[in-house]
């Protein structure tokens, strides 16, 4: 069994006013909060045991927001950072959580979006026999994320952290997937210079044991990070375009449940019913009168 952490932690200075008294992962991305976006990916990669981390301030708005998971057909588990000492902390404070199992790790303002996206994640989790997995995704700038270099095989030659000379034009986006090795390797992890434990130092633990791989999103798939207020307008436009073009729901989690069966019909429509006076309310009830059914994204 593997488990699922949403690090929904941090201030959201880059967002301020906005975030002054809320998480951005609680900021709407055009009809739905932002960190429905990261966990509707853990629900299709068939995970269905989350921790949520985050604020000691916010937590209890997402423990609000989805209780104990069981109207989803999951089960979630709350964890406080009081402090954001780095995304690699997230194991450290996820340790009893994972236990002896591998855990996906997903950044709560990270969108994905793609066809087959879901048939993508399942075979990386089923084939993954061990080690670290991170993803490459092509962008234009990569000397402002952390880039991987790699051979065919999807084998690791290098990880760099904003480099001046990029090796390659795959930047690392916030998803992650590593075997149980991981507790051991966060605990030994020193703070950086700016005082946090970095992922990219995990993702060097891995490549130094000959045991990272890449995957790679390639053409089709969208990847976005909507940290910034012209990123989360730019991702409310996206996400905008393709529900009304389409008539579908991105990031849809009732849906999602529902399709997935983690839920039947009589559980939907309990949820429906305390939305039925929205448009997205209307779209879960035509999933109930098998209208407009199509493959949850």
């Amino acid at each position: 069994m593997k488990k699922g952490i949403i690090l929904a932690g941090g201030s959201g200075s880059r967002l301020f006013p906005a975030t002054l008294a809320i998480s951005k992962q609680l900021l709407p991305v055009f009809d739905k909060p932002m960190i429905y976006y990261p966990l509707s990916i853990l629900m299709l990669a068939n995970i269905r045991e989350i921790l949520i981390i985050s604020t000691p301030e916010d937590l209890p708005r997402f423990e609000r927001l989805f209780r104990d998971g069981s109207h989803l057909g999951l089960k979630f588990s709350y964890a406080s950072q009081p402090k954001p000492e780095g995304i690699a902390q997230a194991f450290l404070l996820g340790k009893e959580f994972i236990g002896k199992d591998p855990v996906l790790l997903i950044l709560g303002d990270n969108i994905f979006y793609g066809h087959d996206l879901s048939q993508l994640l399942k075979e990386s989790i089923c084939t993954h026999d061990g080690g670290g997995l991170i993803f490459g995704y092509r962008v234009q700038d990569p000397e402002r994320y952390g880039v991987v270099d790699f051979d065919k095989a999807g084998n690791v030659h290098s990880i760099e952290e904003k480099p001046k000379k990029p090796k390659s034009s795959y930047a690392i986006p916030g998803i992650y997937l590593y075997d149980n090795d991981v507790i051991q390797i966060a605990s030994s992890l020193r703070p950086s210079k700016r005082g946090e434990l970095e992922i990219t130092d995990i993702h060097r633990a891995y490549l130094e044991r000959g045991k990272l791989r890449v995957k790679i999103l390639g053409r089709g798939y969208a990847w976005l990070d909507a940290g910034t207020h012209e990123a989360l307008q730019r991702a409310a436009s996206f996400v905008q375009t393709i529900e009304q073009r389409q008539g579908i729901k991105i990031a849809c989690i009732e849906e999602i449940a529902f399709q997935m069966g983690y839920i039947d019909a009589t559980q939907l429509s309990l949820l429906v019913r305390s939305m039925q006076e929205t448009e997205y309310g209307r779209y879960l009830a035509r999933l109930l009168k098998k209208e407009d059914l199509a493959t949850p994204c």
